[in-house]
């Protein structure tokens, strides 16, 4: 993946695997930044053990669009428009 960005800054493991797995879904490859520090403390205090979520600079606004969609409570799978 070249010219990675930072779409997200999550507040640890699980959170990071959430967003990463919510991008994934909707076909946006990402990798994960800062693993090894929140790994050795475990938690997430003043910044430390926060994961960063990193997608192609291609893929940026698309995920930018996705997260704030979510984020705001307007995201619908596209099942739900049928229903």
């Amino acid at each position: 993946m070249n010219n990675k960005v930072r779409v997200f800054t999550a507040s640890g493991e699980i959170h990071a695997h959430q967003i990463q797995g919510f991008l994934e879904a909707a076909g946006i490859a990402s990798e994960l930044k800062g693993e090894a520090l929140r790994k050795t403390h475990g938690l997430t205090i003043d910044g430390l053990g926060m994961v960063e979520i990193l997608v192609s600079s291609e893929d940026e606004a698309r995920a930018r669009e996705l997260l704030a969609s979510a984020e705001q409570g307007t995201f619908r799978l596209d099942e739900d428009y049928r229903t």
